[in-house]
């Protein structure tokens, strides 16, 4: 009885100390995760300034055409897969690679991983991989992803690939965060400008070029705004799993604390009735 009375309590003060490491996880996250989402507030409204210029370009100009927009036969496309750097996370990085791994099957495809947890889970895949450099998503900064812009539209133009995804994490709410798979290149082609008169704006050396050198940092900006949001989804769903294995914890001391006590009572109970008996005899 004395020795299952110190296993018990062995097994508690452990389950305390997990639990004291999980309660730090989570006011991390939390803290994180607040710098996360003005990080997210703040991306969005560059890319919607690009976005609005892209579509005043096209819209301004009666013959335009671009090679980004050109729908040509999909013989390979690349992805770029955004994931966590670490675990701990809930299905986080598990519903991510369920996500890409959906999107691609059937394809030839080539992977741009962002994350450490990509870059491994599409190594043990033998995916090829077009560059390792950005396997730390935390420390990836916004002149990261302009380098990531231009290596995918470069490859996009020498045809080494026909399409270009981004998989990433859309960050709903702090209990939701949802995988979300969208297409960088070709671009969506341009509304035509309505029939009748409308204004005309001259852009040097003409709206092609200007058109193609807006891409990349349009490009650049969805990017960013994909790893803004996967981070903070990150930090949710951290915050999340490690709020649940708090509670967990929780209710495992009280019922561990509990046969701790039933195996108290019964061993006081027994040394009574040893002591009763010894009396008697």
């Amino acid at each position: 009885m004395a020795g299952s009375m110190k296993d018990i309590k062995l097994r508690i003060k452990s389950v305390e100390s997990t639990m004291q490491i999980t309660k730090a996880m989570e006011l991390v996250a939390s803290s994180k995760l607040r710098h996360a989402k003005l990080r997210v507030e703040k991306s969005r409204p560059c890319f919607e300034v690009l976005h609005q210029t892209l579509a005043d370009i096209a819209a301004s100009n009666t013959d335009f055409s671009s090679v980004y927009t050109v729908v040509r036969p999909v013989k390979r496309t690349c992805y770029v897969v955004i994931a966590g750097d670490r675990g701990l996370a809930g299905g986080y990085n598990a519903n991510v690679f369920k996500a890409a791994a959906a999107h691609m099957q059937g394809r030839d495809c080539c992977v741009l991983p962002v994350g450490k947890k990509a870059l491994e889970h599409y190594q043990r895949q033998n995916v090829e991989i077009l560059s390792k450099e950005f396997h730390e998503a935390e420390d990836v900064s916004v002149g990261h992803c302009f380098t990531m812009a231009r290596m995918l539209a470069k490859g996009f133009l020498d045809g080494e690939y026909d399409e270009v995804y981004v998989v990433y994490t859309n960050f709903v709410s702090m209990l939701t965060q949802t995988p979300a798979v969208l297409r960088l290149l070709p671009l969506n082609a341009p509304k035509r400008p309505e029939p009748g008169p409308h204004q005309l704006i001259l852009y040097e050396p003409d709206c092609e070029s200007v058109y193609n050198a807006i891409v990349p940092e349009y490009l650049a900006g969805l990017v960013y705004g994909a790893l803004c949001e996967s981070v903070a989804s990150e930090m949710g769903a951290r915050r999340t799993a490690m709020d649940a294995a708090s509670k967990n914890a929780g209710e495992m001391i009280e019922t561990l604390s509990l046969h701790y006590n039933r195996a108290r009572q019964a061993a006081i109970t027994q040394e009574i009735t040893e002591i009763v008996a010894g009396g008697e005899a």
